[in-house]
């Protein structure tokens, strides 16, 4: 696959569809598709690492995927719990900087302790930044922001007094947002910071998801011409 090194996203934002149906379409419980969905993840890293991608965001749990069984729930917070714990001396041997976005008071409080001390042996790291999308929503962060700027006074708003107010204030917006299964919407996600962003729809299931898709997926990107509403 011919990329352009000089021209890489600097930002990917992955929607991680089509567990469920990975798994059913195989005859398994959609517990096992979330799980088969890890790997997924830790292959995009290491190819983000690979190919000099600074900025990776995975849409790990949604404020509407409370509405699915209590079972599956669990089984998706055990699966982040246990991912990190798992890699996390990997991470910090490979310079990856762990972080997250949305609201972490309903978790379990394992799960929380094991991404906050994440979060914290990583902070000083560049090389490639993760960031988990957990218990996230566009418009929820959009409503915190407001309301953080409502407490700070703040009477005419800007666009960058809203990005210096969101969960992601810390993070460049996304490039290029990828929702593999071949569903073609954003479903809530990074609302705000999706406005220039290039999108793209593969068909295939996030569990089958591996370095080569990621690297066709930016050469479509690179073919993209962004012109920001402007004219070249």
């Amino acid at each position: 696959m011919k990329i352009n090194k000089s021209c890489m996203p600097t930002h990917i934002a992955i929607i991680m569809d089509g567990n469920g149906r990975w798994a059913t379409r195989r005859g398994l419980p959609r517990k096992l598709g979330h799980k088969a969905g890890v790997d997924a993840v830790k292959r995009t890293i290491n190819a983000c690492l690979k190919h000099n991608i600074k900025y990776c965001t995975f849409f790990a749990f949604s404020t509407e995927n409370w509405k699915r069984s209590k079972e599956e729930v669990d089984a998706i917070f055990d699966l982040v719990r246990d991912h990190i714990k798992e890699n996390i001396e990997k991470m910090i041997e490979k310079g990856i900087k762990i972080n997250s976005i949305g609201v972490l008071e309903r978790f379990p409080k394992d799960l929380v302790d094991t991404l906050n001390d994440a979060k914290e042996k990583t902070k000083d790291f560049d090389k490639l930044t993760v960031t988990f999308a957990l218990n996230y929503g566009g418009r929820d962060d959009l409503v915190r922001a407001f309301n953080k700027l409502i407490k700070q006074g703040i009477q005419e708003i800007t666009t960058q007094d809203i990005s210096n107010n969101l969960d992601s204030a810390n993070l460049p917006d996304p490039d290029f947002v990828i929702r593999t299964s071949g569903e073609q919407r954003i479903s809530n996600f990074m609302l705000y910071q999706m406005a220039y962003s290039e999108l793209y729809f593969p068909k295939t299931y996030w569990p089958d998801f591996n370095e080569k898709h990621l690297l066709k997926a930016v050469a479509a990107y690179q073919k993209r011409d962004r012109r920001y509403g402007g004219i070249k």
